[in-house]
């Protein structure tokens, strides 16, 4: 079993992180899943829900998996040396970092998406964009896979890259089983974003 620590910051967006824990978790048995954050928490997403947390940042702990949700927090997260300095730490070994939304501003602050595919929330795309610009950024794009790094549009995208996640992990059957599982539909090409017309990208 693999472990996937979820970084968890004031003003995480929800679905961000529970979209794709829901994913991840029981039954699939696939991961353990270990709530991360900067204090003991718990800590409150955009919408005021609050999770509890298991790991600090400063605990000397690697993680298989990385899973860093966007929000209105990242606004603030960006500037934050400390968080960052822990996604360059905990990348490092990581088999997948994932990020879902503006979650990929942090990486990219990190400097860990330099030279390489990315993708973010469409309607938050310019501001995210801004934060680096040796970043390939995908102006299209449901999520972008790019090595261990796997991004993804916004908000319910994390849903689609959670499931592409799986299938690299435990294969593409399984995935369709979780979809199946969850009654979501999955849509698994990577390609897929009527999003970025809306928002004037494409």
């Amino acid at each position: 079993m693999k472990t996937l620590g979820t970084l968890l910051f004031p003003g995480f967006e929800l679905l961000d992180v529970a979209g794709p824990l829901e994913m991840f978790g029981p039954p699939n048995d696939l991961v353990e899943i270990r709530m991360v954050a900067e204090t003991a928490g718990p800590i409150a997403s955009t919408q005021g829900v609050r999770f509890a947390v298991d790991d600090l940042t400063t605990d000397d702990h690697a993680y298989d998996m990385i899973l860093v949700p966007g929000g209105m927090g990242t606004r603030r997260e960006v500037d934050n040396a400390a968080l960052l300095d822990w996604l360059r730490r905990v990348s490092a070994t990581a088999e997948l970092v994932m990020s879902v939304c503006t979650g990929s501003a942090l990486l990219a602050r990190a400097g860990l998406l330099d030279g390489k595919r990315a993708t973010t929330n469409k309607r938050a795309f310019s501001w995210v964009t801004s934060q680096a610009d040796k970043v390939l950024w995908q102006p299209k794009a449901r999520w972008a896979e790019d090595g261990k790094f796997l991004t993804s549009s916004g908000i319910s995208a994390g849903m689609d890259m959670s499931l592409a996640a799986i299938a690299r992990l435990a294969g593409r059957e399984e995935a369709d089983v979780t979809a199946l599982r969850a009654e979501y539909d999955w849509h698994d090409d990577p390609d897929w974003d009527p999003f970025a017309e809306h928002y004037g990208l494409v």
